[in-house]
């Protein structure tokens, strides 16, 4: 009876196969500049196995593809080591193919009667970089949204073909789901099946042709099996363990807050590969852009097709290589000073804070009780205080207030302060301050408003500041029990422990020594001099109400000092008003441990 393995070769013929495979003739014997298009094709093996995997838990949907993704990295067992090494592998076949393309220019090995191979090459490592481009929309997030928008405007700028080719793309007039699904499209089928298609026909060509060595040859010949099989087997560990070091040092790939296209992100680059072309095209302003975006990369795709002819003579072989070098000099130069240049812009960087905020945000909240809702986890920054507050109060209220001497995210306005710091309202802390002979008038508080030369002011500076020491506790008594109307999370605890107190405080804030209902409304006293109404202050139903209409006799009434009606006049909605108030209380849910 025959071996199985003899059956199966009767059959297949494989031993010929892998004969043929392991014993070809290596010229000038096993070298190690021989090994890139092997770790190349090792990784792209690694990138279809992982792809696959990775596509078991991907939806792509433009209320699903971020959610998927965040399953993945989150939620899935190992899925973060997965997309980590999907992530830093694609990084690594970049690197590969340059090197590869560099070694194939030294050895000549694009020469006749290999141009067509060349060629082939020339076209996988275009389709290599159109895979990564199109990878990068896949997970719906703000860096890839954003990033994506630029590249297809570039598409768009493309003389003729250009407007049909971006709507192509994107799939109609706007980026949405036929824009993730087109590029889902592209970068798990087209786009692979055409790099299979290409790297059989480069390994034909390059079986046909046989190696070209570098000459003079200083070994002799040998098979490709043990040695040049070992030299390529050393060079994909190492590559692999370069890919796992990276996965493990980050913790797989980075996943930024899901793609919004209202919130603007400032912080998004192409990856480090693409961001010489960026920096290029900040050269050609305006109406030029389309030499930096087109021309140029155009006029070196074809001088790079023309090598094989160029390299025919001497000269034009130093040119190739001259040209070839010239251009990763130039690349390197270009990634250098964007690198340079982000790490020195402010705003760039003060973006990349906030995008990292939001990005670990939106995690805790998809964490949180309530989960990601049927609306997409977008919705979940939407709603949220502590992602929205900070940004509305930029927009709306930084012009006057400060919140702790800044904007709220991060800024410091340029407009002097002519209102109160809100850092803190309502607290203990703050109305201590508030009631501080030394402080009131000060740009903390009313120092930059006309409450300046107030009642109140004249009050504090001219009465509390000569309060005995048994009227000064008294007012201690009343600011506790004034913030206790707030009702903060944070003092919850401690409005507990002095309820006593607390209830000591509202009797002195009506009582003979403060006289504060002489002027204010507090809960059943019917004095009302014309100043805000002290129920409730610093709740977020009096915030809400004041936020809205501060003109309101129940607040300034006329003798409101140039704060907006936000609601009354219809410049916040209701919501936006609500997350304000909801982030100057910090009243916004916090994981477990952050508590």
């Amino acid at each position: 009876m025959k071996p199985p393995t003899d059956w199966l070769d009767q059959r297949t013929g494989y031993k010929k196969l892998l004969h043929e495979a392991l014993f070809e003739n290596v010229p000038g014997g096993a070298r190690w500049r021989y090994v890139w298009g092997s770790t190349l094709t090792f990784c792209f093996a690694v990138q279809v196995i992982t792809g696959l995997c990775l596509w078991l838990a991907y939806s792509p949907g433009a209320q699903t593809a971020w959610e998927s993704v965040y399953f993945i990295q989150h939620e899935m067992w190992g899925g973060w080591f997965l997309r980590g090494i999907h992530h830093f592998t694609a990084q690594a076949m970049t690197v590969l193919l340059v090197l590869h393309l560099m070694q194939v220019v030294i050895d000549g090995a694009y020469k006749a009667p290999r141009e067509v191979n060349f060629w082939a090459g020339v076209v996988l490592l275009g389709l290599v970089l159109a895979l990564s481009l199109t990878g990068y929309l896949l997970p719906w997030d703000q860096k890839g949204y954003w990033a994506t928008r630029v590249a297809t405007n570039i598409a768009a700028i493309t003389p003729i073909i250009g407007p049909g080719l971006q709507q192509v793309l994107i799939g109609g007039a706007d980026y949405g789901h036929q824009t993730l699904t087109r590029f889902f499209a592209l970068h798990a089928g087209i786009i692979p099946g055409a790099i299979i298609a290409f790297i059989v026909i480069h390994v034909y060509l390059f079986r046909k042709h046989g190696l070209t060595p570098k000459e003079p040859k200083k070994k002799p010949d040998a098979p490709f099996w043990p040695e040049q099989v070992f030299r390529d087997a050393v060079a994909c560990l190492a590559v692999f363990a370069t890919v796992l070091f990276l996965v493990i040092r980050y913790h797989g790939a980075v996943l930024d807050a899901p793609a919004d296209p209202s919130e603007p992100f400032s912080a998004a680059r192409p990856e480090w590969y693409f961001l010489f072309l960026f920096q290029l095209l900040k050269y050609f302003p305006g109406g030029t852009e389309i030499w930096g975006a087109i021309v140029l990369p155009t006029l070196l795709l074809v001088v790079l097709v023309a090598m094989p002819f160029l390299g025919k003579w001497k000269l034009g072989h130093r040119f190739n290589l001259g040209l070839l070098w010239s251009v990763l000099a130039g690349a390197v130069l270009l990634t250098w000073i964007a690198k340079k240049e982000d790490a020195g812009n402010p705003d760039y960087l003060t973006a990349v804070q906030a995008a990292e905020r939001a990005a670990d945000r939106v995690v805790a909240l998809a964490q949180g009780p309530s989960g990601i809702p049927p609306t997409g986890a977008v919705s979940l920054l939407r709603g949220d205080a502590l992602t929205q507050g900070p940004k509305l109060f930029a927009r709306n209220c930084a012009s006057c207030h400060r919140f702790g001497g800044e904007d709220g995210i991060g800024g410091v306005p340029k407009d002097v302060p002519s209102a109160s710091d809100l850092k803190g309202f309502a607290s203990r802390e703050w109305l201590t301050g508030l009631l501080d002979p030394k402080q009131i008038t000060t740009a903390h508080y009313f120092g930059g408003s006309k409450l300046k030369t107030g009642k109140m002011s004249r009050f504090v500076t001219e009465q509390i500041s000569q309060f005995a020491p048994d009227e000064k506790t008294e007012l201690s008594k009343a600011l506790v029990a004034l913030s206790a109307e707030a009702g903060l999370t944070a003092q919850h605890e401690v409005d507990l422990r002095d309820a006593a107190l607390i209830t000591a405080g509202r009797e002195a804030l009506s009582g003979d020594i403060l006289t504060c209902t002489s002027c204010h409304k507090f809960h059943d006293a019917d004095e009302n001099g014309g100043a805000p109404d002290l129920t409730g202050y610093g709740s977020r139903d009096w915030l809400i109400a004041f936020i809205s209409d501060p003109a309101h006799e129940r607040f300034y009434g006329d003798r409101n000092d140039r704060m907006p009606r936000f609601g009354a006049d219809q410049r916040l909605t209701a919501q936006e008003i609500g997350l304000i108030a909801d982030w100057l209380r910090g009243d916004w849910y916090l994981p477990p441990l952050e508590k």
